[in-house]
């Protein structure tokens, strides 16, 4: 194991447990901030995700967004590739993809313009600790090739830390969304 993997791993270990904790102590609306940023991007192409174990619930948000244009769901196809985004709506049938996700059980697939991310932890210049896949990674490479992809990191608040462990293969965050407020990188 490099230094740098091992320094990773122990920021997941960190971030994994902040964000349990603020998830066990979350009430009420965790993506009021997230519906407001999607609000001026009415019509635009985007995907988001369903929340797994101790991620923070874009689901509201994104079945607003659904409301005025296509909305996407991951689908990992293989492994060491780019995601695919199936068409979601709030009342279209889902079922268990690869890691317990659940994806959309069939639709036309969507390239987004906007990626809502989810993460383990973040810091305020953009940086995005993910679970070490890099499926987000390879995706927003691609998508960034071909047109201006907007990242959006969705997280709690108490997945914010100071400095990350980031390789040069890591895909900023252009906006950071918590239930608390809006971050912009810099």
């Amino acid at each position: 194991m490099t230094d740098l993997t091992a320094i990773k791993t122990a920021a997941r270990k960190a971030a994994f447990l902040a964000r349990k904790e603020a998830f066990d102590g979350s009430r009420g609306a965790q993506s009021s901030y997230l519906s407001e940023v999607l609000a001026g991007y009415r019509g635009v192409p985007l995907a988001g995700y369903a929340p797994m174990r101790t991620e923070i619930n874009p689901i509201p948000a994104l079945a607003e967004a659904a409301a005025y244009g296509p909305v996407g769901m991951p689908v990992i196809k293989a492994a060491s590739t780019p995601l695919d985004f199936r068409e979601w709506s709030p009342e279209c049938a889902m079922i268990e993809g690869t890691f317990g996700a659940q994806i959309p059980q069939s639709g036309d697939w969507v390239e987004p313009e906007i990626l809502i991310v989810p993460l383990v932890a973040f810091d305020r210049k953009g940086g995005r600790l993910g679970y070490g896949g890099g499926f987000y990674d390879r995706t927003l490479e691609r998508l960034r090739a071909r047109r201006a992809t907007l990242a959006i990191g969705f997280a709690f608040a108490a997945q914010e830390q100071a400095t990350l462990p980031l390789e040069s293969t890591d895909q900023p965050l252009d906006l950071i969304v918590t239930e608390a407020g809006i971050i912009t990188p810099g």
